[in-house]
């Protein structure tokens, strides 16, 4: 089943920006130019030849750079289907000091297909292409349809469009000061091919009353609950859940560690534990955080009386209750006087570092402006909602906390291991859920926003590609849960070319019997030591029930007369 036309404009706000993968094959993947004669890619203004794109013609530098990213996308996935991207590079809405530098998205979305990994599913059409094995989506007289849109701006670097910034046309990330087209280009398209979800960011409902793949592997931390899972109340909720909405999909969890930086900046709660850990904004004063950082009992700070109460906990003067401050870590409240003067008086009562808590709604917690080089301890700001919680613990008992770099916890993920996706408040329409954290460190690809530092690599988004089905080897088990993509798809368990004739039986973790004998064949320092290892692993077969004594036997007998290793 296939929905168009009204999706469009909900797809192309996921793709919105402001300022280990199995390799199984190659996809092709084709630019449509459908600009009018002398309109952006048709744009005949000369130009020389830049960071190895040969174009001398604005227009077909353009193009070249839109190609140039469909390659590297293309080298990556696999699909017996071509894509096609109708591509759009013209003047679009801006002004001198802002604008939109393009967006992409899927044209169709497909359920229930041939192939698919999980029913009554909403998938991107080109990955959906990909599973079924051919086109879905023929156009007129057996013609492709085109699978993806992109609109990009023309105008950057005119007067009339942030002028002082321009596109950089090379292909070799040497963009300078200028935005890298081909960088912006690479996370547009990622939208398109399946880096996006469906839901209705303000109402948490699901497309057409059926969940997307994307969706498929959004977990709520804090329930355990899945996008699927989940009502339209609680997706609603679980969206403005900074720091708790996660992607746990296989891939990119096992492949996190390699690629995001260990160690977070966090506040950190050791009594009780049940607070967890707490998102903060970090200082442009005072000493850098450092691991394991200050750790202390948390005690709120008391200043004078003023005409606002008969007590107040602003730190906007020296502080009445030093006695009990010294040593310990000041949680003071946001407003009435500048931060720097809040963490001075609780540095002058002892405190040896400083939380604000913030008095408006807003997360993740902004950091703390102001200057004033005497401050010597570190202070953070925490959002309104963990303000109200810890000062609600507090009311009641002992508060203990590091406020440091944790080393436990990935830049980008949380402290299970699995990456954080963007979850503001309030929502950001074309950001929110499907994007990677502004956490994350070194930054990836599918953030937000493109920073300057990124190269034209795909990093975690290539795992997400695996964890959504574009590697499937059709077991059964989808690729998000698979632990052996890429399994023999053998019927029968076959060792160096000796069939077996025992069943190659698939289990829950989407490993086969043949990926298990594999492990003996990597294992093994000799060919007595491969035909030890398979005897072991036949007899539990059997103890388990998966296999009969002859099955057990016939296996043994091909390990024995394998030439392996």
């Amino acid at each position: 089943m296939k929905l168009t036309g009204k999706l469009l404009s909900l797809l192309l706000l996921a793709g919105l920006l402001l300022a280990t993968a199995p390799a199984f094959g190659a996809a092709n993947i084709v630019i449509v130019n459908v600009n009018a004669p002398g309109v952006g890619f048709n744009d005949p203004t000369p130009v020389a030849p830049v960071g190895g794109n040969p174009g001398t013609t604005r227009g077909q530098q353009a193009l070249n750079v839109f190609q140039f990213a469909a390659n590297v996308w293309g080298s990556i996935l696999d699909s017996p289907a071509t894509i096609y991207i109708q591509a759009s590079f013209s003047p679009l809405s801006c002004t001198p000091t802002s604008g939109t530098l393009g967006s992409a998205g899927t044209i169709q979305v497909f359920r229930d297909f041939p192939g698919r990994e999980y029913d009554n599913t909403w998938y991107h059409v080109a990955l959906a292409n990909k599973l079924a094995g051919g086109d879905l989506a023929p156009g007129p007289n057996g013609s492709s349809a085109d699978d993806i849109v992109a609109f990009f701006n023309s105008s950057l670097g005119t007067p009339a469009c942030l002028s002082t910034t321009n596109w950089y046309y090379g292909l070799d990330d040497n963009h300078g000061n200028l935005i890298d087209l081909a960088t912006v280009l690479l996370h547009e398209f990622g939208h398109g091919l399946g880096f996006a979800t469906f839901v209705n960011k303000t109402t948490g409902a699901n497309f057409a009353g059926l969940p997307d793949i994307f969706g498929t592997y959004i977990l709520d931390d804090t329930t355990g609950k899945h996008f699927p899972q989940m009502t339209n109340a609680e997706r609603q909720a679980a969206i403005l859940k900074t720091n708790h909405l996660v992607w746990d999909g296989l891939h990119v969890t096992s492949a996190a560690p390699g690629v995001l930086q260990h160690g977070s900046p966090l506040l950190t709660f050791n009594t009780p534990a049940s607070l967890g850990t707490f998102r903060i904004g970090l200082a442009a004063f005072g000493p850098a955080l450092t691991s394991p950082g200050v750790t202390g009992n948390v005690v709120q700070a008391l200043d004078p009386a003023d005409a606002a109460g008969p007590t107040t906990f602003d730190a906007c003067s020296p502080l009445t209750n030093a006695g009990a401050m010294a040593g310990k870590i000041a949680l003071v409240d946001r407003g009435t006087c500048g931060f720097a003067v809040k963490v001075k008086n609780a540095q002058d009562a002892g405190a040896t570092a400083v939380i604000v808590a913030d008095n408006a709604a807003g997360s993740p917690p902004a950091g703390l402006g102001g200057a004033d080089p005497t401050i010597t301890i570190p202070s953070v700001r925490i959002s309104l909602p963990d303000a109200n919680a810890l000062k609600a613990v507090l009311a009641s008992g002992t508060v203990n906390a590091t406020l440091g770099i944790n080393l436990n916890v990935l830049a980008g993920a949380d402290p299970a291991g699995f990456v954080e996706l963007y979850a503001p408040v309030p929502v950001v329409s074309g950001s929110s859920v499907s994007h990677w954290d502004t956490i994350a460190f070194p930054n990836l690809l599918m953030e937000p926003a493109i920073n300057a530092d990124l190269t034209h690599g795909i990093d975690l988004t290539r795992q997400e590609m695996i964890d959504v089905g574009w590697f499937s080897d059709g077991d059964g088990v989808p690729d998000g849960r698979d632990q052996c993509l890429g399994s023999s798809r053998d019927a029968t368990v076959i060792i160096d070319g000796c069939n077996s004739g025992v069943p190659n039986t698939t289990f829950s973790t989407g490993c086969r019997i043949s990926d298990q004998i594999n492990d003996c064949r990597v294992g093994a320092g000799n060919h007595g030591g491969f035909v030890s290892c398979v005897a072991h692993l036949t007899n539990d077969l059997k103890k388990d029930g998966v296999i009969s004594g002859s099955q057990k036997g016939a296996i043994q007998s091909c390990a024995g007369s394998a030439r392996i290793p």
